[in-house]
């Protein structure tokens, strides 16, 4: 494991690392996930070996520190992981991301495109999160307060094992901040900015989940969408092989 400094205060992101060649890929984890938990057995499979990977956990999740004082919206999120970047070295790498890590790894490319030279995107998060309906049990229906004190705890009685094994190694102040950050997004929202950037961008869908809203006109801005079989949004869980030869 490896860290470095990122603040506020003392607060550092943490990763797994496996050693290769450069340039590096970075992964990124959704909401309540552990970045060596979903990444490490399909970025070791033969498709992907050899290359220097770092497995990122951002702030308040997995392994990272979790500071009180730290926003926790995708753009926080974005510079954390561009400090922890510049701070070890890494230039370049490519970027494969999951759900709310697609939001943060598009932001990323967008501020500081010298930290990114390609992007993977596993059901990214592309739009802002509508609230829950009225009524409806969801993160960001409780308080902050409230989400801390009893709401994590209750949700993660509802979720299914495989996420509650992350999930609650997740800060409740950081989970619920950064659930608010998805219903606030990014400006502009991350679907433009992934339009607009010119790198190599690639997409991958599970053939489980909804269709992709917009997909005609990413496609038609030069971005890659895969539908991957025999999966659902966690793909690299669901079918890791086809996700390791699509990241290949």
């Amino acid at each position: 494991m490896r860290d470095a400094h990122v603040g506020p205060g003392d607060a550092r992101i943490r990763w797994v690392e496996i050693a290769g060649d450069t340039p590096a890929r970075v992964c990124l984890h959704g909401a309540g996930g552990q970045s060596a938990a979903y990444f490490t057995h399909v970025m070791t499979l033969p498709p992907l070996t050899g290359r220097r990977t770092l497995m990122m956990d951002l702030l308040g999740f997995g392994l990272s520190d979790r500071p009180a004082d730290f926003g926790y919206r995708i753009e926080d999120h974005a510079d954390a992981v561009a400090r922890a970047l510049d701070g070890e070295g890494v230039g370049g790498p490519e970027v494969v991301a999951h759900s709310m890590g697609g939001a943060v790894a598009i932001a990323l490319a967008a501020r500081r495109p010298d930290l990114v030279s390609r992007l993977v995107l596993a059901e990214p998060a592309l739009d802002p999160v509508p609230p829950p309906a009225p009524g409806a049990f969801g993160i960001t229906a409780f308080t902050e307060r409230e989400f801390a004190d009893s709401g994590m705890a209750r949700f993660l009685e509802r979720v299914e094992p495989l996420w509650a094994a992350t999930l609650r190694l997740t800060d409740p102040v950081a989970l619920h901040r950064s659930a608010l950050g998805l219903r606030a997004g990014t400006t502009p929202a991350a679907r433009e900015l992934l339009a607009e950037l010119t790198i190599a961008r690639t997409v991958l869908l599970g053939a489980r989940s909804q269709p992709l809203t917009g997909r005609a006109e990413l496609e038609a801005a030069g971005v890659r969408i895969v539908t991957v079989p025999d999966a659902g949004h966690t793909i690299m869980l669901d079918n890791p092989r086809a996700f390791a030869e699509h990241v290949a």
